[in-house]
């Protein structure tokens, strides 16, 4: 099979692999030939098009074409318009229940609860790393978190035992914010200090910051003091590494202690995230996202879908598939919300696809967004979420966040996921503060970067059935939910962005 058409209502298909000028394929018993070469990934115009025709994929329109196209055509970002302009008005046309809760693939799914190798910590929340993490709630002491991590792995890494993972959490805010951007910065920072990924953390801040480290310990809430203990740097008379390496000794002991014990499937909380997309995005590692999705929510887990941005042109799709009209309501917002904040900059909503995302396939925000939207499978919306806001409702939940990589990674774990599932056509090599799971869209992808990539989906499209990609894909998660290190952690690639709005002062 040299390509593959979608669905039944489009008017493109999409080379499985590089196709050359005169060389005729066959399309659903139809035989093209081809005008110039064709990319991998890349579509080919199955019926003459005019100037101003939608090209359809995905069973949606992905744009309109700015000149007269022959069958047998290549179209690509050259030649294809988007159709997003501005803020739109929303009506809303639920999805029937049969079809949210019964997908085909359902049968698939193992009916006896499955279990992770998990920690219950005090509070009933359960984590699927034992981490200790350095987290300063001002950009100002970063040099100080960075040594005291150093310092720390140098000791626990000359003991005998298996040392438990110390990460610092270096970030540039805490001071000079305003507003939304000050709020966001405090939420993300709590619900890092917060997640149950961490087994010990150490705040440390400076004493002068706008987010004052007393105020920010009001916003934890009913935390645990023995795990979670705060330095202010200013305060400390003498040597304030010195002092932290006090604090994360006694707090290293009694993190060291925690073991892993059977947790119920249903308690994982699952990232879902691309980028770095092409073409096979929408045909491999997206849809089988969204076959996992549908089987964590069927387990009584939690998904999360974000990228808001990704979701122009196939927003409709989700609105639909939301509960109550109150959640329609709230997703409404949500996108036109961040639309309005597109246009209050004087950016257009449809300038998106990096160029990537071109290079392998895809043309128009729309159609990134169709393959986008897929990781999150056909399961009903359950909640919607601003950012920095964490997670209070099982099954599928929708994220305010943008759409860059690293920050809507962020985003993801803030809200309380365990884990994101990445999936990319490009490869990137980063992690957030969660285990970050890259899953290739294409095997050249898994073969050429064997040190970012996690999982390969790029054989669903060389023949081997969806089914059996998906059992194995279920297993791989729950090995990495047991402890089995993702490469992001096995590089040490860990990092945290916070989405910023407004001014620096």
């Amino acid at each position: 099979m040299k390509t593959i058409k979608i669905n039944p209502a489009d008017n493109v298909a999409v080379a499985i692999e590089t196709l050359r000028a005169g060389e005729t394929v066959e399309v659903e018993g139809e035989n093209i030939t081809l005008t110039s070469d064709v990319p991998a990934g890349h579509k080919i115009l199955l019926t003459d098009l005019a100037e101003g025709e939608n090209v359809i994929k995905y069973g949606y329109p992905i744009g309109h074409l700015k000149e007269n196209h022959k069958k047998g055509d290549w179209v690509c970002h050259d030649h294809i318009k988007t159709n997003l302009a501005g803020l739109l008005d929303y009506e809303y046309h639920p999805v029937g229940p049969n079809e949210l809760t019964n997908p085909a693939y359902a049968e698939w799914f193992p009916q006896e609860p499955l279990t992770f190798q998990g920690y219950r910590r005090k509070n009933g929340e359960v984590g699927i790393r034992n981490e200790v993490w350095i987290v300063p709630t001002v950009g100002c002491v970063n040099g100080i978190v960075n040594q005291l991590a150093e310092k720390l792995k140098q000791e626990v890494n000359s003991q005998p035992s298996t040392p438990l993972r110390v990460v610092a959490y270096p970030h540039n805010y805490g001071c000079s914010q305003l507003s939304d951007d000050h709020e966001n910065t405090r939420k993300v920072l709590r619900d890092l200090v917060l997640h149950p990924n961490a087994g010990a953390v150490l705040v440390v801040g400076l004493g002068c910051e706008n987010n004052q480290p007393d105020k920010f310990e009001e916003l934890l809430g009913n935390y645990d003091h023995e795990r979670i203990r705060f330095m202010v740097s200013q305060k400390v008379e003498g040597d304030e590494v010195e002092e932290g390496m006090k604090i994360l000794r006694e707090l290293y002991a009694i993190a060291a202690k925690d073991k892993r014990t059977p947790i119920p499937l249903s308690e994982l909380r699952v990232g879902l995230k691309c980028g770095g997309s092409d073409g096979f995005s929408g045909i491999t590692a997206n849809p089988l996202l969204g076959v996992f999705s549908d089987f964590i929510v069927s387990q009584g887990g939690t998904t999360v879908l974000t990228e808001v941005p990704e979701m122009f042109g196939a927003e409709t799709i989700l609105m639909n598939r939301c509960e109550t009209p109150e959640l329609f309501r709230q997703t409404v917002s949500l996108v036109n919300d961040f639309k309005q904040y597109f246009l209050s900059h004087g950016e257009p909503v449809g300038e998106n696809p990096s160029p990537g995302n071109k290079a392998g396939g895809i043309s128009t925000l729309e159609e990134k967004a169709l393959g986008c939207t897929q990781k999150c499978g056909k399961s009903a919306v359950k909640g919607v979420l601003p950012y920095g806001e964490r997670l209070s409702v099982k099954g599928l939940n929708l994220l305010s966040a943008p759409g860059n990589d690293l920050v809507a990674s962020t985003a993801l774990a803030s809200s309380g996921c365990h884990i994101v599932l990445f999936t990319t056509g490009r490869g990137t090599p980063f992690g957030t503060f969660v285990p970050t799971m890259k899953v290739s869209t294409n095997s050249n992808l898994a073969k050429n970067k064997p040190t970012w990539i996690d999982f390969n989906a790029g054989t669903i499209v060389e023949g081997e059935p969806m089914e059996e990609v998906f059992k194995r894909f279920m297993q791989k998660v729950i090995q990495i939910a047991s402890g089995e290190p993702t490469w992001n952690e096995k590089k040490n690639y860990q990092e945290i962005a916070i989405f910023k709005t407004g001014v620096t002062l």
